[in-house]
């Protein structure tokens, strides 16, 4: 009885995750009817792709029983209530939504829409909002994904050892040998949706994508791959400490770009300065700090994968160990 409780239970969870994942393509289908195409790719990238892959990993290692608590947390629940009633407090002065009379209509959009072709000469303007105008607050967010990749490494590392990854693979070899319809169909797209990725990584001034969109997208392909092929395959074609490496050399390209602006007599990330044409000295900057956007989120999101998957597949071989 208890075990039909617990497979409905998880039958439950992973609906709710197809739900979720559902949900990020409807809402990504909207913003393309609102012309929201950047924003469409995003949602359907990260809440439709990412999140649903990563959510139904984290459903897969969790336990359906909870561990009794050691202690009762008051402290941090009483520092999340006051930062909470603190942020609710702020948005008191902000205006209304949809508002007219916000200085996003009358200043900041009117200056977007009829400046930034002249100042910054890429034709989407999303574009040139994040990587320009606001270079640095996308710095921040390329920052915090970084933070975030080495929090889930400092949380969810595993100490492997030679038989642990002896039993993982005999796992993997079991599971995998029964999807070859599977293996041979993702075989054959996973070098079209690297290839995808590249395409929006470097024609995200042109069009729809960037830095964030292609990250998530190489990043799917990747961990579609593990999926389907077994975590030990692909760790040996995707090397962890590399993708480690990669996710730090993102956000130091990102910083460089700006530190070489201040070199050449500019202001921290302006790119106007890289080039005689300062013009085309912000087209080096953009395709630059959204290299490093890219070569940061699509790393990440590999690491966090593997975090997650490695650490369900180390607790499997245990349980076989001890079976």
């Amino acid at each position: 009885m208890g075990i039909a409780v617990a497979i409905n239970q998880i039958k439950d969870m992973f609906a709710v995750v197809m739900l979720a994942g559902i949900y990020g393509l409807v809402s990504a289908s909207f913003f393309v009817t609102l012309d929201a195409v950047d924003v469409a790719f995003t949602e359907a990238s990260v809440g439709a792709g990412i999140s649903t892959l990563l959510m139904l990993t984290t459903v897969a290692m969790t336990g359906r029983t909870e561990h009794e608590a050691s202690h009762k947390p008051m402290l941090a629940l009483f520092v999340v209530m006051v930062t909470g009633g603190l942020l609710i407090y702020g948005t008191f002065d902000m205006p209304y939504f949809g508002s007219v009379d916000a200085p996003v209509q009358n200043h900041v959009g009117p200056r977007y829409i009829l400046d930034s072709m002249q100042e910054i000469g890429v034709p989407n303007m999303v574009t040139s909002v994040l990587a320009s105008y606001r270079g640095f607050d996308t710095f921040g967010e390329v920052t915090v994904i970084f933070t975030a990749g080495i929090g889930v490494l400092a949380l969810l590392s595993v100490v492997r050892r030679p038989e642990d990854d002896t039993a993982i693979e005999a796992i993997n070899d079991s599971m995998h040998e029964k999807h070859l319809i599977l293996r041979v169909v993702i075989k054959t797209l996973i070098p079209f949706i690297l290839l995808y990725a590249f395409y929006v990584q470097f024609h995200g001034d042109f069009g729809p994508g960037g830095g964030f969109q292609a990250g998530v997208i190489f990043a799917a392909g990747i961990i579609l791959y593990a999926m389907l092929f077994g975590l030990s395959l692909a760790r040996r074609v995707i090397k962890q400490p590399l993708v480690q490496l990669l996710s730090a050399i993102g956000v130091l390209i990102y910083g460089s770009v700006g530190v070489v602006s201040m070199l050449n007599g500019g202001s921290f990330l302006d790119y106007g300065v890289l080039s005689a044409d300062p013009i085309a000295g912000q087209h080096l900057g953009i395709l630059l700090i959204e290299l490093g956007v890219g070569v940061t989120v699509a790393s990440v999101m590999i690491i966090i994968f593997f975090s997650f998957a490695g650490r369900s597949e180390y607790q499997q071989a245990k349980k076989g160990k001890s079976l």
